[in-house]
């Protein structure tokens, strides 16, 4: 009998046969089979370096929409949590999601499930953040889902320009490729008016 496949595979999958095509979170969390499926999807990108992206990354893409741009993995965080750091963070905490008050093991006023905690970034790694118990707080399935790649103090344009000017001139242009990627239309407008 063959091995049932685990709803990150499932995904992995799905991706790879739909390279470059936009797929929305329906068809996604259809394909997975679970409601957790955007922690897949995350962790296909995050973990493992699948080049997925979002409207965070395109301005052509809607924040349900996602797209498998190539093959090619991309350097990708380690989930580097120990168990004992993990029951550190859930015993400091009270074993409560610090983000909506539910218990470990209620039942979730939003949706109906029991509530399964996980540890949660307070400064996501994609943004800087480590794994240091000071930047790790318990949250819940629910929570975690919704609060991915977002820091408490998302920063302002006068806060990015100061730390891009300090950067080396390579991680500016590295900074500009990204900025046009995401805005091609508006980088074509801009680079009209300069010619």
């Amino acid at each position: 009998m063959p091995k049932k496949l685990g709803s990150k595979e499932k995904l992995r999958r799905y991706f790879l046969a739909h390279v470059g095509k936009v797929l929305d979170s329906d068809t996604l969390k259809k394909e997975a089979g679970v409601s957790e499926w955007a922690r897949r999807v995350r962790e296909l990108r995050d973990e493992e370096g699948m080049h997925i992206v979002t409207h965070n990354d395109r301005s052509d893409l809607k924040p349900w929409q996602y797209v498998l741009v190539d093959k090619k993995l991309r350097p990708a965080f380690e989930r580097g949590i120990s168990k004992e750091t993990r029951a550190i963070v859930l015993d400091r905490n009270g074993y409560t999601c610090l983000m909506c008050g539910a218990g470990a093991g209620e039942i979730h006023p939003f949706d109906g499930r029991k509530v399964r905690l996980h540890i949660g970034h307070i400064v996501d790694k994609s943004q800087g953040g480590s794994d240091d118990p000071s930047n790790l707080r318990a949250v819940c399935s629910l929570c975690n889902e919704g609060a991915s790649n977002i820091t408490v103090n998302r920063p302002d344009s006068v806060k990015l320009l100061m730390q891009i000017r300090r950067a080396p001139g390579s991680e500016q242009l590295k900074v500009l490729q990204w900025l046009i990627a995401k805005y091609p239309k508006q980088s074509k407008d801009i680079t009209g008016k300069l010619e």
